[in-house]
């Protein structure tokens, strides 16, 4: 078997409930396996909310898997999945699914199955594993157990000893944000955007809540800034993305700013957006090693409790500013924004400690590894 020719399938999800991340972090991955010569196919539900259309607009086939007229919210359901956290995110039962995806496996007969699925587990894996060669199981949680060959988790501060109890011995295990996925550009901007914070200001503010946001934490966070504390020339970019069901409420929050706000939708660009940016309110997530790469001072909102532990550990190390989205949030954001703009020399710390956490070429890592796992 030659590296260079491997067939790569993912089973990933997007969707209004879960958010992008999943999926985006595995396109990153896909085309760096794409650029060693490999064939890439993707399996995704067709969530409300998903990106099944944008992963086919970056050439990837993707196999299409229905919504389930299972009743989710059953009792046997619930006792089906053995309350699997988030096993209601999967939109069917493991089994169903399964079976939907042996259909695409049998055929496909992939070098790699990538799987990057919060509501699948070893029972998912072990009944597919006649259909594919070697399994990567890409997690953040490190609360279920998994068969598989080797697991991501980019975690900063990630021990690998965290997931000893839920993989075989003989499975590789790729624990830490020097592992995190980024696309290229991350690494090729990071100079530029190191040096230019050396000056540091507070001109630039950027927003950005995730893919969906569906929640409304971007307007949440717009209104709050109205009683904040900014320089009179700062302006403010908002990123969101094109099925994000707040768009419209936002883009009219933000004509009514007192600074200049523009909304972009869909962009293409992030990590130069990134790199021009003074200061982020973003969500924790997936994201939050970008902002690291590029040293990018960054006040992060915890959204969801999966996302608390990461960011506390990026709290704890200084290499970003922890929001809760709690009843406090507005005055707590508020005070920070005005230490900022008091003193922009404070962004300086923030940089000099995110700049560690990762340097932006784990996705090599982690394709070199693939390539590598392949031969045995």
């Amino acid at each position: 078997m030659k590296p260079n020719s491997l067939t790569v399938a993912f089973r990933v999800d997007a969707s209004l409930q879960m958010g992008t991340g999943h999926v985006m972090r595995c396109l990153t991955l896909a085309e760096a396996m794409k650029q060693d010569g490999g064939d890439c196919q993707f399996i995704c539900r067709e969530h409300p909310g998903n990106l099944i259309e944008h992963i086919r607009s970056k050439g990837f086939q993707v196999h299409v898997l229905p919504l389930s007229g299972s009743n989710l919210s059953s009792s046997a359901f619930k006792d089906e999945e053995l309350q699997l956290a988030h096993a209601e995110w999967l939109g069917s039962t493991h089994q169903e699914d399964a079976t939907q995806s042996t259909a695409i496996l049998s055929e496909l007969k992939p070098d790699w199955l990538i799987v990057d699925h919060y509501a699948l587990d070893a029972r998912w894996e072990v009944t597919l594993k006649p259909y594919y060669h070697k399994l990567m199981v890409i997690d953040d949680l490190a609360d279920r157990a998994h068969r598989c060959d080797l697991l991501l988790d980019q975690t900063f501060g990630r021990d690998s000893k965290d997931y000893e109890a839920w993989t075989p011995d003989s499975c590789t295990l790729l624990c830490g944000s020097q592992y995190s996925l980024l696309r290229p550009e991350f690494a090729a901007l990071r100079s530029y955007s190191l040096e230019r914070r050396k000056n540091p200001q507070l001109k630039h503010l950027l927003i950005t809540m995730g893919g969906v946001d569906k929640d409304n934490a971007t307007g949440q966070i717009l209104q709050a800034l109205k009683n904040a504390e900014l320089p009179g020339n700062c302006e403010i970019s908002v990123v969101m993305g094109s099925t994000a069901p707040w768009l419209a409420e936002v883009q009219l929050l933000a004509e009514q700013m007192p600074w200049q706000t523009t909304v972009k939708v869909g962009i293409s660009d992030m990590a130069q957006l990134m790199a021009d940016s003074d200061l982020a309110i973003g969500a924790a997530g997936a994201t939050s090693w970008e902002r690291c790469c590029l040293g990018l001072p960054t006040i992060m909102l915890v959204l969801a409790d999966n996302q608390r532990m990461a960011a506390g550990i990026l709290d704890s190390a200084q290499a970003a500013v922890m929001l809760c989205n709690d009843d406090d949030m507005d005055a707590k954001l508020a005070k920070i924004l005005a230490n900022f703009a008091r003193d922009a020399r404070r962004l300086n710390n923030i940089t000099d400690h995110a700049k560690k956490i990762t340097d932006g070429t784990g996705c090599k890592i982690v394709a070199d590894s693939l390539n590598l796992l392949s031969l045995n």
